[in-house]
Formats: structure tokens, C-alpha cells, sequence
């Protein structure tokens, strides 16, 4: 298999059938190195509906992107296979149904040593991807990009909605709390008290204020994490609403896109297993400006991975 994009020189950036980067659509146990997955659900979001129609409008808007990354030199479709491999099977009506699909198709993901970036639906959908990657690697280190903690406690009696995935990883013991590292983290909180877990578990949660008061003393001073196996969770809402207005919740005062590029050119990864983008909200980005920052994003996803290998 050659895994190469249509060209834009023979075919309209506006044609053809749309794939992630307009890679092959293959099945999920050929010979790629990076299968790129959608995960079409939205059903733990607490307040805007539509992180559900993320995979498809991602998809669309990545025809603009090109493989190759003027900062770090080299094209990403020359070090790595990369692949549209469909959607993870989801039940809109049900959380528990979709873990439990989701559990199935990334567990057997991985048993092919595949590398994955999943794409779309809201945050809850992190925790079965780090449970089927803390299955095959052990613990793990997290690189997460948000607003909020993510460590808040059930709402509505439900322990398992897009707030929650933080808590969820520390409890079961799928990452290393003292070994991760949250970037963005910004806005009010019900009170001091949403501080205790990340405070208790050691996590460093490092702020917008912390990014802007020296950018480059900040992009210096991120851990290195080596050959130590990582995932990065992207919640699209860790940028500023005017960069990305359409996400379930957003948050003014955020990253822009170019410090996100940054940070992520920045950030010293050998062992990259997986990672994800979420809570792109398509009905809520009118301009579509969210969802080509989210292409943006996965570029970046995989240039790490490239440039490890």
C-alpha cells in the first residue's frame, strides 16, 4: 500500500471522497504505522451538543493540510504510514454501550502495534483510550491541553461524563499523576476545592498565566519525557473562543493557535503511544476556524510520532 494523499495538484482540495489528510481509507489491520480513528460521540457533554459530527468535518477541512513541517524539517508522509481507518463503532444513546465498543475496537488496535490519534466526540471519550493503551504500556504520562481540570466529581449521579476523565485515570492507576502535566488550565472554578485532587495527586497544572508571562521560559522548562510511554489529550476549548469558537464549553482567555504550535513543537516526546483531540463542536464554529485548528493539531500529533521514529 502506498500511503500517499491525493494530490491537490491533480484533484481539487474540494474533491473527492473525504479522508483524513486525504490519506487511504484502509482496514484496521493493514500495514500502517498511525491509524488516524473518528470517535463520533457527545453523549457526556454537559452543555453543547455536537462534538458527534467532529470526525467528518475534521476530515473535510484536513484536505487543506500538507505534509510537510517548514520548523522541523521534514514531511510526515516520508517518516511514517499513516491512515484513515473509519470510526470507532459508538451508541449515541449510551455511554456504557460506547465504552464497551470503543474497549473492543482500541484494545485490538493496539495488539497490532498500531499508534493511534483519535479524533472528535466530547472528553469523556479519553478514559476507555487510556484504559486500552494502560493495558498494553502500563501506566502512563499525560500531556493534557484544556481549560478545566477534568478531576470534578459525578453530576447528576452520573460518575462518567467529559469533566471527569482526569479523576477516573488517577483512580484506576492508568497514568502517573506526579509524571503529567496539564497546559491551558484557566477560567473560575465552583470554588477552591476543584483544586484538591490535582493539588493531593501532585499533578502539575501549569495556567495561561503561566504560558504568557514568558512564553519562552515556559516552552524551556517542560518536562522531558523521554522514552517513557505518553499520551496527549487535546480539548480544543484549552484555546481562546475567538480561535476556537465552536466547542462545548468555552472559556475566554486561552491559548491562541500559534502558542499551541509551539508548545506542541516544544514538547520533548520519544514514546508517543496515542493520543486524542476533542470537543471540536461543529454546529457552534460557523467559519469552520475550530475544526482547521484541530488540523492544525493533528499535524502537530503526528510530527511528534514522526520525528520519534
Amino acid at each position: 500500500m502506498d500511503y500517499k494523499p491525493l494530490s491537490g495538484r491533480e484533484f481539487p482540495r474540494f474533491s473527492g471522497i473525504k479522508t483524513f489528510f486525504r490519506l487511504p481509507h484502509v482496514p484496521v489491520d493493514s500495514d500502517y504505522d498511525v491509524g488516524i480513528v473518528g470517535v463520533p460521540y457527545d453523549g457526556g457533554v454537559s452543555y453543547r451538543p455536537g462534538a458527534r459530527f467532529a470526525p467528518s468535518k475534521i476530515r473535510e477541512m484536513s484536505s487543506l493540510g500538507r505534509g510537510y513541517h517548514w520548523s522541523r524539517q521534514f514531511n510526515i508522509i516520508e517518516k511514517l504510514k499513516i491512515a484513515d481507518i473509519g470510526d470507532c463503532p459508538t451508541v449515541p444513546v449510551s455511554q456504557e454501550k460506547t465504552y464497551e465498543r470503543m474497549k473492543v475496537f482500541f484494545e485490538s488496535l493496539l495488539k497490532l502495534n498500531k499508534k493511534f490519534i483519535s479524533i472528535g466526540g466530547d472528553h469523556s471519550t479519553t478514559l476507555p483510550l487510556l484504559r486500552a493503551a494502560s493495558k498494553k504500556y502500563g501506566q502512563l504520562r499525560l500531556i493534557h491541553f484544556d481549560a478545566h481540570l477534568d478531576t470534578y466529581p459525578a453530576a447528576w449521579g452520573c460518575e462518567y461524563h467529559h469533566g471527569t476523565f482526569v479523576r477516573h485515570a488517577v483512580n484506576e492507576g492508568l497514568i502517573i499523576p506526579e509524571k503529567s502535566v496539564q497546559i491551558g488550565i484557566r477560567g473560575p472554578l465552583a470554588g477552591n476545592d476543584d483544586l484538591n485532587f490535582v493539588n493531593k495527586h501532585k499533578i502539575m497544572v501549569t495556567t495561561v498565566d503561566d504560558v504568557r508571562n514568558n512564553f519562552s521560559e515556559f516552552l524551556n522548562n517542560l518536562p522531558d519525557f523521554g522514552n517513557d510511554p505518553t499520551f496527549i489529550s487535546y480539548d480544543i476549548d484549552c484555546l481562546d473562543p475567538s480561535f476556537a469558537p465552536g466547542t462545548g464549553t468555552p472559556v475566554p482567555g486561552g491559548l491562541t493557535t500559534y502558542e499551541s504550535q509551539k508548545i506542541l513543537q516544544a514538547l520533548k516526546v520519544k514514546n508517543l503511544v496515542g493520543a486524542d483531540i476533542v470537543e471540536v463542536c461543529p454546529p457552534f464554529d460557523p467559519a469552520e476556524i475550530t475544526s482547521l485548528a484541530a488540523v492544525d493539531t493533528l499535524f502537530e500529533l503526528l510530527c511528534i510520532m514522526a520525528e520519534s521514529k
